[in-house]
């Protein structure tokens, strides 16, 4: 079975009739299909033995799904890679977030062969959609303060990673925020630019704002990088299904995660938090990437002013 395969079948498995809502059937049959797919895949548990951290909060049973690719070096600090596994409301969910938890678990192989000194813990998180979204008990917010049972020595959300930018010959860009959470990130997205497939726009986190689980590490001042396509039509919607999605896309940005983490892996973070400017990085990207497009539309971005102008106008005419 080939990677679009794999990634195809996991998306299509994760979409149940109903939706993945919390303390929904749908939600439990999702969960037990993850639980099946990280034991073929042969992670350990985190922090124990099961992969099952449950807490009673607002009147639900939340579980947030918690494994581990065990590195050479214990006793380092561990890369954490997110994903949430529940949906807002009734609906497919393919996109937000089936295909996150794909790309993951179609990380793991990589990574394994990488033999790296740090362990990986793969969090695929409860309750990040409404009503819990931002409240202590969002999965990865109960996470942090809860069951975390150490150090995370960086982590990367994904989160609406498996549609086309609707917007032509933007098709293939990925989002990255959170550089800007600590220096040796922007080395990091340096070292990993994409080579096929995929072209990448790091970016501040505030142009977008914390639409995801990378909320609780930013408050709490840790290193981050949230990666995203950003929302399109089918956000949050009936029709956000699986047929919707670019799954050579996806098969790219699977080998872009395995690039960052083993990158930032080899990278210590001692700050500052948020205490430099990441608009060399920025602006050498945005040339890289749609500099063609950008001329086209007139702009020709120098500094931080020029982008404040230059993401309004994409926000506005193009939803970006």
């Amino acid at each position: 079975m080939s990677i679009i395969e794999r990634l195809g079948e996991d998306v299509s498995e994760l979409v149940v009739p109903g939706g993945r809502l919390v303390g929904s059937a749908g939600h439990t049959e999702a969960r037990e299909y993850l639980l099946r797919r990280l034991k073929e895949v042969g992670l350990e548990g985190y922090p124990g033995d099961g992969y099952e951290s449950q807490y009673e909060m607002l009147g639900a049973s939340v579980v947030n799904v918690l494994a581990r690719l065990p590195g050479t070096n214990p006793d380092l600090a561990p890369i954490m890679l997110v994903a949430h596994y529940d949906t807002c409301g009734p609906y497919p969910g393919a996109d937000d977030n089936a295909a996150a938890i794909a790309i993951l678990l179609e990380a793991v192989e990589p990574l394994r062969a990488r033999n790296l000194e740090r362990s990986i813990v793969f969090a695929f998180f409860d309750a990040e959609e409404p009503p819990f979204y931002l409240t202590p008990a969002m999965g990865s917010i109960y996470f942090y303060t809860h069951q975390r049972t150490g150090p995370i020595h960086c982590t990367m959300v994904l989160d609406l990673c498996g549609h086309d930018i609707a917007v032509t010959g933007l098709e293939d860009l990925l989002f990255v925020t959170g550089m800007e959470s600590d220096p040796e990130l922007a080395e990091v997205v340096k070292a990993c630019e994409p080579t096929s497939g995929l072209r990448t726009i790091p970016t501040l986190n505030r142009y977008i704002g914390d639409l995801s689980d990378h909320h609780v590490f930013r408050v709490n001042r840790r290193p981050y990088l949230f990666l995203s396509c950003g929302r399109w039509p089918h956000y949050h919607q009936p029709s956000d299904t699986p047929e919707k999605l670019n799954y050579a896309k996806m098969a790219a940005i699977v080998a872009y995660v395995d690039s960052l983490a083993a990158e930032a892996s080899q990278h210590e973070f001692v700050g500052p938090f948020e205490g430099y400017d990441t608009i060399d990085t920025e602006l050498y990207f945005l040339r890289q990437t749609v500099g063609p497009f950008l001329e086209a539309l007139g702009f020709e971005p120098r500094s931080r002013e020029d982008l404040d102008v230059m993401v309004q106008f994409m926000t506005t005419q193009f939803g970006l």
